[in-house]
């Protein structure tokens, strides 16, 4: 199977660099499915439905959230009806949404896309994410229900990152990290066949302090003070991710590339 999954979408730049260039990488590439982490496409907060609706037009077969999957309060009850959206497992149990669905790709195979949240550095405590993430594979092994699964780690730490990429070595096709918006050089394929990257990066403007507009970040490290709200740079995006084959019979990744379309960073894709 042919996967793409592409980092955290900044504003409307990343927004029309998915739309504009997604359904002809679908084509080029002979995807399979195709996920994408959403959570930061709406004003770089969260994710609105019909951002939602935007990105799954555009041909992402599955949509991520993250820490502010709930930013958009209208997200709170479209959530609820489009299972195509996932927040992350180990949020609030009250949360409405799944953090993991087994969804059916090109030829009848499943796919499972599962994400959880880290711990380390962020703001609020959220559950284990290992537990979470451990309970959802033992429930659905490579080789049987699912011919692939795609693993969404959503936190600060390269860490910890890694750590659930090993966590998950031999039970997943995929293990990539999102949330830090800065695309790492690690992409390999670990000892047990798991297709793994630190962090995806983000579909934003690079010309930014992680896709926001460099005025106001600077100010406040230079200063120490802020002048008024973050807001998305709107220069041409980056789209940003990873391209994983794998073995239909196993499940496990054969093939693992680094992408990076359009925007200011070095070209890179299958």
């Amino acid at each position: 199977m042919k996967l793409l999954f592409l980092g955290d979408v900044m504003g409307r730049a990343g927004r029309a660099a998915v739309s504009q260039r997604l359904p002809q990488l679908r084509a080029d590439w002979g995807l399979d499915f195709v996920v994408v982490n959403g959570e930061n496409a709406t004003s770089g907060a969260g994710l609105s439905p019909d951002h939602a609706k935007a990105l799954l037009a555009a041909g992402a077969d599955c949509v991520t959230l993250g820490d502010h999957a709930f930013d958009q309060k209208d997200m709170l009850s479209f959530i609820e009806s489009e299972p195509r959206i996932l927040r992350p497992l180990n949020y609030a149990k009250s949360a409405p949404g799944k953090g993991a669905r087994l969804f059916q790709a090109a030829g009848g195979r499943k796919v499972l896309v599962a994400q959880v949240l880290g711990q380390v550095f962020m703001k609020r405590p959220f559950d284990d994410p290992f537990s979470a993430m451990d309970q959802v594979l033992r429930a659905h092994p490579l080789g049987g229900l699912a011919q692939a699964a795609i693993v969404d780690v959503h936190c600060e730490a390269t860490s910890e990152k890694m750590a659930m990429g090993h966590f998950c070595d031999g039970r997943a096709s995929l293990v990539v990290g999102t949330h830090t918006h800065v695309p790492t050089g690690d992409a390999q394929i670990l000892p047990g066949g798991t297709a793994h990257l630190s962090d995806a990066g983000m579909c934003g403007d690079y010309n930014s302090v992680i896709g926001m507009d460099k005025a106001e970040p600077l100010r406040r490290f230079v200063t120490g003070m802020s002048k008024g709200r973050f807001t998305p740079a709107m220069g041409e995006a980056t789209l940003s991710g990873v391209y994983v084959e794998t073995d239909d019979r196993t499940g496990k990744a054969t093939r693992i590339r680094m992408v990076r379309q359009g925007g200011r960073l070095e070209q890179a894709g299958p």
